[in-house]
């Protein structure tokens, strides 16, 4: 198997792992990532399998009807980016649907060696808590140029 061919693999192979995510699935991090992996989203920098799988068991703990779909692979020399779409729903702020994109980075045998995600949480998370929303809106609404769109407008 050529490095490419490695890489081709493992990063389908981690695709399908966020799709099928589970608690049960989580058994599965050493097979796909490198000792040392690290994770990075708007909340966690996770280094370390064991960190990995405790901020991945988190989000299973936190949401209800949690579903990833890759939606697009890109491959570059020493760079993947995956384009995924989130759905859960999360006790506070209730349905949540988010479009993301994901930096993976392997090592030569297509083990995960870096995972950071990228998506805006102001808008899908901060702004809809319910005592920090309020202010927050205000505050994009003071810093934008645009006014905001009204309804049936």
């Amino acid at each position: 198997m050529t490095p490419d061919d490695a890489r081709s693999h493992g990063l389908d192979a981690w695709a399908a792992f966020f799709e099928t995510l589970s608690p049960a699935t989580l058994d599965r991090l050493p097979e796909l990532t490198v000792a040392e992996v690290r994770f990075r989203d708007p909340f966690n920098d996770a280094h370390g399998r064991d960190a990995v799988r405790a901020v991945l068991a988190h989000t299973l703990d936190g949401c209800r009807d949690l579903r990833f779909t890759v939606t697009h692979r890109l491959y570059a020399s020493d760079l993947a980016i995956l384009r995924w779409r989130f759905e859960a729903m999360l006790p506070a702020i209730g349905r949540l649907d988010v479009i993301g994109t994901s930096e993976v980075r392997q090592a030569a045998d297509g083990r995960v060696s870096e995972h950071i995600d990228h998506w805006d949480s102001g808008e899908q998370i901060y702004l809809r808590l319910p005592l920090l929303g309020a202010p927050l809106r205000l505050i994009q609404r003071r810093l934008g140029a645009a006014p905001p769109e009204r309804p049936g407008a």
